[in-house]
């Protein structure tokens, strides 16, 4: 029988230690063998590399005074915050948010840059991308030197392994090999992630998947996205491939396929072809928004589609759940916005659709989440790569 690559199942013992440091904020070896299922001599060891590494640092608990009466004192293990510093990125057609965290996720910077760059040529788009990137660092008072990577989220289908973005409404070109682009420019190394999974992870380390392992998020924003996580892990397709949840198929028309974008999709439910304010509320980044306004005043048109996306959505949930029965959605994005006529259909096409052996397994969640909690979802696919690699921050991993 052919055992594991002991190499890759110290990494992986690593990277479990690590985390359940992470999500403990101080806790001892003996605590983290229990949670962890590792022996107390293995936890010595790891912990005992990762001390070494800077990664971790060790608190004595109560008063050293006392350890002669009172027993040998409890030491507790903490992240280091000055072990790493990443910066994170959401790219929207309209805006950039930035920000700078330390080796812990806390927020040391954040930038905010409110600009269309949708459509934009290629080197107009990495310009402000790295001018906001030396901007947000600067404010948190570092160099750029001891930043020790860069995510940028990004909607579309991203390839996480290779940096490559397929498609992306930010982008005029496909195929772009934006991570190759962006770590030249920096001369740090940047990641491109969809920003569906940045905000999956944003959740399971701050968010409303807190205590979760296990959880599907939709995002409905430009595009429509896809985060699963499994046992901790997001799950990628080939070449670490993003989900376009906007291409799934709902049924088959008089035009051909149907898809979920055709009927949930931004441009679906705003229309093509605004005008006046609404057009200008569009440009700005601000259609739902406006779109809730017009829906409030009794726009039949805008309801009629906030209906129909709805409808789509809560469909497209059933099916998802159908086929990963998590204990929990969290849907997020702008769409949330439109309010009770798309809230409230999709929470009945959902209820109809859904298999009557499954009922009642999946709590749904609708949270609308700021920018900068997107762009902190970054930042931690960031945190993730240097706590996945088994040496740390000081040199290169093995692929995993």
């Amino acid at each position: 029988m052919k055992t594991a690559d002991p190499e890759l199942m110290r990494a992986i013992n690593r990277f479990n230690v690590l985390d359940t440091i992470r999500r403990a904020g101080s806790i001892a070896r003996i605590e983290i063998s229990d949670r962890t299922q590792l022996s107390t001599t293995t936890v010595s060891a790891i912990t005992a590399s990762l001390l070494d590494d800077g990664l971790i640092l060790a608190r004595t608990e109560g008063d050293l005074r006392e350890a002669a009466a009172r027993g040998r004192p409890r030491v507790m293990l903490e992240l280091n915050p000055d072990a790493a510093r990443v910066v994170g990125a959401k790219i929207a057609a309209n805006r950039m948010v930035f920000v700078v965290t330390d080796f812990r996720g806390e927020v040391l910077s954040t930038l905010t840059l409110a600009l269309r760059v949708d459509r934009q040529p290629i080197g107009v788009i990495a310009d402000l991308i790295e001018d906001g990137v030396r901007r947000c660092v600067v404010d948190a008072n570092l160099a750029l030197d001891e930043i020790d990577s860069v995510c940028l989220g990004l909607p579309g289908v991203v390839e996480h392994r290779t940096g490559h973005v397929r498609t992306s409404p930010i982008f005029r070109e496909t195929g772009v090999d934006f991570a190759k682009e962006m770590s030249e420019r920096l001369g740090v190394t940047t990641i491109v992630e969809s920003d569906a999974h940045a905000i999956t992870l944003a959740h399971h380390w701050f968010g409303k998947a807190r205590d979760l392992d296990d959880m599907v998020l939709v995002s409905l924003e430009q595009t429509l996205g896809l985060g699963v996580l499994h046992g901790g892990q997001l799950f990628r397709g080939a070449g670490g491939l993003s989900h376009n949840l906007g291409d799934l198929v709902l049924g088959m028309g008089p035009q051909g396929t149907i898809r979920l974008a055709s009927l949930a999709g931004e441009s679906a439910i705003l229309g093509d072809q605004p005008s006046g304010r609404f057009a200008e509320a569009i440009r700005l980044g601000r259609g739902m928004a406006h779109a809730k306004t017009l829906i409030d005043a009794d726009d039949n048109t805008l309801i009629s589609a906030a209906i129909r996306a709805g409808e789509a959505c809560g469909m497209a949930l059933a099916n998802i759940v159908t086929l990963f029965a998590p204990p929990r959605v969290i849907l997020v994005g702008s769409s949330l916005a439109l309010g009770q006529p798309f809230l409230d259909r999709l929470r009945e096409a959902y209820s109809l659709a859904i298999p009557p052996s499954i009922k009642g397994v999946t709590e749904l969640v609708f949270d609308q989440s700021t920018d900068e909690t997107w762009a902190q979802g970054a930042a931690v696919v960031a945190l993730r790569e240097l706590y996945e690699s088994p040496w740390g921050t000081t040199g290169p991993a093995p692929a995993l």
